[in-house]
């Protein structure tokens, strides 16, 4: 058998034969992926099966790898090449919260590629009413921010509509100061409130005489940033490439940890993997000792609630909806125990869905 060559020993010529080949091969491999997802897709219910197994197929992949290439490399590809397979059966209509290169934005790409069909919404009640009227497939809309904390907009919308959670992506969020001025020129910032709050001691201390002014979107603010003389924007690298401005400071925000998790919500219930959670919402009676009961079944049956939240239900009387996510998929014998305890001690008990536990990403 003869040995395998060295790339050391080949020329600069031989070196890009072999590029040459190793290409035609990717691309005659890639559409032969994309004729079997059409026939997986033809023999199933369409592209739900095949987006679960590109899910489930997705960490063992990246694991085989040795490198050179980074992680986040690595599944950037496979986003893109799942997604255009997907799309060759039928597009996925992905509604979130617009307008383009906004944070929701690179969510949404992030979990569904952009060979998807992606519809851009201005508000967070929008992207359900999309799903809610069939319009839609899936949708993607923040949930909660390691710096503010809950998203008040969409835990009150799940209050409102029949609508489930099937998977989350958490999306390390760097800001950066965007703008087609030097920085000593810079008279007012645009941005979304919450990107301004998350940046407000990087603003006091770099550009105490300038306003902040607060805008729908981080993208808005960066398209007004490049028409504007004076403006800056607080928004992604991506929002600086596509509006044509200039990075004047970059991860200005002033927590480094800061990540916001986005909810995919639609379609069917994700199946288990091991690692996932479950989000429920519930009314009690209101009367005393109503959430001690709630709290002493999660103890009961040892599940561990890795987020709560309550908040005011519509209509003033100051009556609350809570929200608890916790560990464990809603088939698993413990939460199904623990489910059938809270129906019989709520008011009101809606599942909102099972989903992986997704690791922070960052673009």
């Amino acid at each position: 058998m003869a040995k395998k060559r060295s790339t050391k020993a080949l020329t600069r010529v031989q070196l890009t034969k072999e590029i040459s080949r190793i290409d035609r091969e990717l691309v005659k491999q890639m559409n032969q992926r994309a004729k079997f997802v059409g026939e997986v897709t033809s023999l199933t219910d369409g592209n739900a099966v095949v987006a679960r197994n590109d899910e489930l197929l997705l960490d063992s992949v990246i694991e085989s790898g040795q490198g050179p290439l980074a992680e986040e490399a690595l599944r950037a590809t496979f986003r893109e090449l799942t997604s255009a397979c997907r799309a060759l059966n039928k597009p996925e209509r992905v509604a979130y919260l617009g307008p383009l290169y906004s944070y929701s934005y690179l969510a949404t790409i992030e979990r569904f590629g952009s060979s998807a069909d992606l519809a851009p919404v201005a508000t967070i009640a929008a992207v359900f009413e999309e799903l809610n009227r069939g319009h839609a497939d899936f949708g993607v809309v923040p949930l909660e921010n390691s710096t503010d904390g809950r998203v008040v907009d969409t835990l009150g919308m799940f209050a409102r509509m029949p609508v489930r959670i099937c998977g989350e992506v958490q999306l390390r969020i760097h800001h950066n100061l965007l703008a087609k001025c030097p920085r000593d020129e810079i008279k007012e910032v645009y941005s979304k409130p919450q990107a301004l709050s998350q940046c407000r001691d990087w603003l006091a201390k770099h550009l105490p005489a300038a306003s902040t002014v607060e805008m729908t979107s981080t993208a808005t603010a960066a398209q007004l940033a490049a028409e504007k003389p004076g403006a800056a924007a607080v928004a992604s690298r991506l929002a600086a490439t596509n509006y044509g401005l200039d990075l004047v400071a970059e991860n200005i925000e002033d927590n480094q940890h800061n990540v916001t998790r986005f909810a995919v919500i639609g379609g069917d219930v994700a199946p288990r993997t091991g690692n996932d959670k479950t989000a429920v919402m519930f009314e009690i009676p209101h009367q005393p000792g109503s959430l001690s009961d709630v709290m002493a079944i999660f103890k009961r049956e040892m599940l561990n609630m890795t987020w709560i939240e309550s908040f005011p239900m519509a209509g003033g009387n100051s009556e609350y909806v809570f929200f608890i996510e916790m560990e464990g998929h809603q088939t698993d014998a413990k939460i199904e125990r623990a489910l059938r305890l809270l129906a019989k001690k709520t008011v009101r008990l809606e599942i909102l869905g099972s989903y992986a536990t997704a690791e922070p990403i960052g673009w």
